[in-house]
């Protein structure tokens, strides 16, 4: 949920994916036998992080309307990420029980499925085959389909366009590209050349993922249950970053920042390319930006041309102690509906997961970074799957800024976290 919480910091008319509708308290457990049904129909609560925008809302109230016996309380969960994910498993262990609908990030499917707090869900039900298909597979695990795509995110390559214009520069397609343009176009402006999210946290796991893919690389397979990070691409993956540490071009006070950081950097005028997720492109618009009208955005570059981008966003998914499942199943439904899909980019200003909506005119001339966000999201791929996804997570950002901050070789780097990783894969 961290690219959530980013876009609602970045943007104050549109904040983050769900909203500020006005929910009760979620009942206590003794008062959520009132209205049980045995036909798998009646009232639910669906829990996601908070700092939520206000589209959501009326979303729901109009669900309630039609659904006066199956009405869903919105439960809000705190901000931090780590928070929302730790108050989920507590409530989805024995004994807890309140929340039937979750929203959950999606590096989170396979360690809720693999554990058996989620239940499985059929995929005639669902109109998989109108979303965008990579948005798919992070809802799977071990070939069931376990949650449903709700909202989806892919890296993307911002740029100055004025100062490449003045350069007499194209936006660029590989690595080589952009390490000779931010060594040679950004000095001359008094700008940094590069950076993305590369405080250690989860946001430069996602940086280095895309790193290691870009380069033909994988981190883990098999569920989770084979290394493959020991690699030649996962060399030259890490080495790039590293490299640009090492060489100037990625600036080293990059190495503290997380999304909002980076993007007020660029915003500010302070870089000539940044990796960021889409919310970033309203805000670098907006009023009191430098760059307004100046940027543009591009998928991101791999070595021998575009390269591979992590997919962010969230799943919809049912508890495996829901009262009601056919009716949580139906509000998934409703809630990856082409309307309410479209009111998720056109009120809540983040990218759906309905393929059609990419390419509806009055959209793309609304979002003109649309058609450059699909071909993002369609050459993306998910995080490393795994039941222990949070120590991967942990092992791969900690590793990967140890060679930024040109404290062990990227060599080095890797022959580390393959061990690291192989411990974590024997705890299965």
């Amino acid at each position: 949920m961290r690219w959530m919480r980013a876009a609602g910091r970045g943007l104050l008319a549109v904040a983050v994916v769900l909203s500020g509708f006005a929910a009760s308290a979620a009942p206590a457990n003794g008062e959520r036998t009132a209205g049980v049904r045995g036909d798998g129909r009646g009232p639910m609560t669906l829990a996601t992080a908070g700092d939520l925008t206000g589209y959501l809302g009326p979303v729901l109230e109009g669900w309630n309307r039609d659904h006066p016996g199956e009405r869903v309380t919105l439960v809000e969960l705190p901000d931090s990420a780590d928070e929302t994910r730790a108050q989920m498993i507590t409530d989805l262990r024995p004994g807890g029980g309140r929340f039937d609908v979750l929203n959950i990030d999606v590096a989170w499917t396979s360690e809720f499925a693999a554990a058996g707090w989620i239940a499985p869900l059929e995929r005639d039900r669902f109109p998989l085959e109108s979303f965008l298909p990579p948005v798919v597979d992070t809802a799977t695990y071990e070939g069931k389909l376990y949650a449903v795509p709700y909202v989806t995110n892919a890296g993307m390559l911002f740029y100055r366009k004025d100062l490449l214009d003045r350069a007499g520069a194209r936006p660029p397609r590989t690595w080589a590209e952009l390490e000779r343009q931010a060594r040679t176009i950004a000095p001359r402006y008094g700008v940094g050349g590069y950076a993305g999210q590369f405080l250690p946290y989860e946001g430069l796991t996602v940086n280095t993922a895309e790193a290691v893919y870009s380069a033909g690389g994988a981190i883990l397979g098999d569920e989770g249950e084979r290394v493959a990070v020991d690699s030649a691409a996962a060399r030259a993956g890490i080495g790039f970053l590293a490299r640009g540490v090492r060489d100037g071009w990625i600036p080293r006070e990059a190495l503290a920042y997380k999304e909002e950081e980076s993007r007020q950097a660029f915003q500010d005028g302070r870089l000539l390319f940044l990796r960021n997720w889409p919310y970033a492109y309203a805000g670098a618009s907006g009023a009191g930006s430098k760059v307004a009208g100046k940027f543009g955005a591009v998928p991101l570059p791999g070595p021998d041309g575009p390269g591979t981008s992590v997919l962010g966003g969230s799943n919809l998914a049912v508890s495996a102690q829901a009262r009601h499942p056919r009716s949580a199943r139906d509000l998934i439904a409703y809630l990856t509906g082409e309307e309410v899909q479209r009111r998720v980019l056109t009120e809540g200003a983040l990218p759906p997961v309905r393929a059609a909506l990419y390419r509806d005119p009055a959209l793309v001339r609304q979002f003109p970074y649309l058609p450059a966000l699909r071909a993002s999201v369609l050459a993306a791929a998910p995080r490393p799957k795994s039941p222990h996804y949070e120590q991967v997570s942990l092992a791969v950002q900690a590793v990967a800024h140890d060679a930024m901050a040109q404290h062990q070789t990227p060599e080095a780097a890797v022959r580390r976290l393959a061990g690291e990783l192989a411990a974590i894969a024997r705890r299965r």
